[in-house]
């Protein structure tokens, strides 16, 4: 029996395949995944999402497995290095965003508070379930605006609104699958 899934959904890659079976629309609470994600949604603005899954060990490879002391300290040598590197997209903006959100990061932590907990305390710790029709999934939301325009005061980039919704889907926050789609919550 074939596995209905999500229109968006690539049967033709593996990696993409996997992605949507195992991690979309999954609530992930581990801080190291959460900040990897929100660098990659950002990366993946004006892309595709699937060209940044295909290049996502590269990016571990490249921004030290996402260690955010690492990356904090990040000089002109290592940005340099990274514009250099054809295993990741080699935007000085979208690199500069990563050295940036990786400070706002340890700010936050300095702080006391996590991007599990600021994350996750925006909806009560419980997922948005959705049954949107195919094709019907916002860009957008009142709560990715809220989100977007909070980060963006704390220092973090490539944080958008419909970067942000992305996110949250990714990260399971909010379950966008389609509803016939074996992975759907509700089902």
């Amino acid at each position: 029996m074939t596995k209905i899934r999500c229109s968006w959904a690539n049967p033709a890659n593996p990696r993409y395949l996997d992605y949507h079976d195992t991690e979309w629309g999954v609530p992930c609470h581990d801080e190291l995944r959460l900040f990897e994600m929100l660098n990659l949604e950002g990366a993946q603005a004006g892309l595709s999402w699937e060209t940044i899954l295909n290049k996502r060990e590269n990016y571990r490879a490249a921004f030290c497995g996402w260690d955010v002391d690492k990356i904090a300290a990040y000089g002109e040598a290592k940005v340099a290095e990274l514009l250099a590197n054809p295993g990741i997209v080699r935007n000085r903006l979208k690199v500069a965003a990563a050295i940036s959100n990786a400070q706002a990061y340890l700010r936050m932590r300095a702080d006391g508070l996590t991007l599990d907990h600021y994350l996750w305390s925006q909806v009560d710790g419980k997922p948005i379930v959705n049954r949107w029709a195919r094709g019907e999934r916002p860009a957008r939301t009142d709560l990715s605006d809220r989100i977007s325009k909070d980060l963006g005061k704390r220092g973090f980039k490539f944080v958008g609104s419909t970067i942000i919704y992305a996110y949250m889907q990714g990260i399971g926050m909010v379950d966008d699958h389609d509803p016939e789609c074996f992975c759907h919550s509700g089902r």
